[in-house]
Parts: C-alpha cells; structure tokens; sequence
C-alpha cells in the first residue's frame, strides 16, 4: 500500500465521518464538528497534493483553510452559547432554536 493510497484513504474516512456527523446528529455541537472533520479531510489532500507537486501555494491555502474554519467555529458556538443563555439578541436564533430540536 503506498503513501497516496493511504492519504486517500484516511481523507475518505474523515469526510464520511465528518457527514454522518452533520447527517445524523441534531445537536449543534457535533454538526459543528462534522465540518470541522470534512474541512481537515480537504486539507489533508491539499496538503498531499502541494507536497507531491512542490508547490508552497497549496500549503498557504490550506492554512488560509484552517483559519477560516476556526472563525467559523468561533461565530457557531457563540450563537450557540447565546441560545443556551436565553439572549435573544439575534434574529436567527429562532431558526437556529427549531433545529437543535
């Protein structure tokens, strides 16, 4: 077994990891972290790819990637942590409320 078919491999298991966690979770929390696992699977492949390739571009966006990810889960927990508290200071919370079940 060579290295591509392993990086491929443990990038296709994360990603459906990564979506039955969005697909049969309801809780916010782990959808959250279900893209957060399809997100690294993109990166390990754009890692592996830049690194077979020698171009430094691919490692620059994959860490624009990361830095991305990391707003996004900072903006999904603090609307979450606003729900939790029972602040309604963002309209979509009442969307957000009905699907958190």
């Amino acid at each position: 077994m060579n290295a591509e078919c392993v990086v491929w491999t443990t990038a296709s298991a994360l990603f459906a990891v990564g979506a039955g966690f969005i697909v049969l979770r309801r809780q916010l929390v782990a959808m959250i972290i279900g893209v957060e696992l399809m997100v690294n699977a993109a990166n390990i492949l754009i890692v592996f790819t830049a690194a077979r390739r020698g171009d430094p571009a691919g490692l620059a966006v994959a860490l624009l990637t990361l830095a991305a990810a990391a707003a996004e889960v900072v903006v999904g927990l603090s609307l979450i942590m606003s729900m939790r508290r029972g602040e309604d200071e963002v309209p979509e919370t009442q969307t957000l409320r009905g699907m958190a079940g």
